[in-house]
């Protein structure tokens, strides 16, 4: 007769019996899982070295690679710019000066002289301001005489105007008095919107500006057509002007971009997206060159963009 002790034990044995064999199966199957997850994270490992091997060896080859460039970019650039002179606005306070030095010695090489360098400050291109900036350049202390400015409100156009008038050779006529461009940057600098970075500015025939990076605040629209209303009345004032920046440049929010966009704009002032390698500084020379042509182009390696500039130009 099957009493009540019967079934405890048998219930007792039954769950020990489970119990064991959840146990041995999870030992084996911990095992084998155990195993899996090794061989995976070797094999992760392995594949991480050989990227970072690839990854070193590209950084290698494009290291070489530049250094070749800068190596051949004299020659690439040489006489393209015969007894010109070429002024160099940096656009944003974190333009490399090594970059600066650089496209320097390139304006150099192709024959023309650096005319001086300006840097503009976060102020010049700030909405906040641009009822001071306007009030200045239509001030009589402001405007040097016999120059016109255009029948505007917009006061970085305003101010692109005078810019151009005061530094920028006419390709046509006689450049502005020097006192003028004196008068004029020693004003603007008092405002706080930009500063001479050379120890003198002469009047030039062309203009480099140099930027990199983009903006992402809600004034970036504004910011950068303060910028490129600079570009434009510049390259309006005398033979051309070229923007030149780095990719971010190039995106939304970058200068470059503003520029590219802007159907107008950029059949004007030609464009470069990769000035921070030496086949991005020869494009900015011969895009230069170009542009005393009369020919404006986007160069570089981003979309609906030519690598390089016509060399027969």
């Amino acid at each position: 007769m099957i009493s009540f002790r019967y079934h405890v034990v048998s219930l007792i044995s039954v769950f020990l019996a489970v119990a064991l064999g959840i146990v041995i199966g999870t030992t084996q199957l911990n095992g084998r899982v155990l195993d899996d997850l090794n061989g995976q994270v070797e094999a992760l490992t392995d594949d991480k070295r050989d990227l970072e091997t690839r990854s070193q060896n590209l950084a290698n080859q494009l290291s070489e690679g530049d250094a070749f460039g800068d190596a051949v970019a004299p020659t690439l650039v040489a006489g393209r710019l015969p007894d010109a002179s070429v002024l160099l606005v940096l656009a944003s306070e974190d333009v490399d000066p090594e970059l600066v030095d650089q496209m320097s010695s390139l304006v150099e090489a192709a024959g023309a002289t650096v005319a001086g360098t300006l840097q503009l400050l976060p102020e010049f291109s700030d909405p906040q301001i641009a009822q001071d900036l306007q009030n200045f350049v239509t001030d009589s202390e402001g405007l040097p005489p016999g120059i016109q400015l255009p029948n505007t409100d917009d006061a970085a156009v305003l101010v692109a105007s005078l810019l151009g008038s005061v530094l920028i050779r006419p390709s046509t006529g006689e450049p502005a008095d020097p006192t003028a461009a004196t008068t004029v940057l020693s004003g603007l600098s008092t405002l706080g919107v930009l500063s001479q970075e050379s120890p003198e500015i002469a009047a030039a025939d062309y203009a480099i500006i140099l930027t990199t990076g983009s903006l992402e605040d809600d004034s970036a629209t504004q910011r950068n057509a303060a910028l490129a209303a600079l570009a434009s009345g510049l390259d309006a004032a005398g033979s051309g002007s070229v923007v030149a920046g780095d990719t971010a440049a190039a995106a939304d929010g970058g200068l470059v971009g503003a520029i590219r966009v802007d159907a107008a704009l950029a059949t004007a002032v030609s464009t470069v997206d990769n000035v921070n390698v030496a086949a991005g500084r020869v494009s900015a020379i011969l895009a230069l060159a170009a542009e005393g042509s009369g020919t404006s182009g986007k160069y570089g390696t981003g979309e609906d963009t030519q690598p390089v500039p016509p060399l027969d130009g």
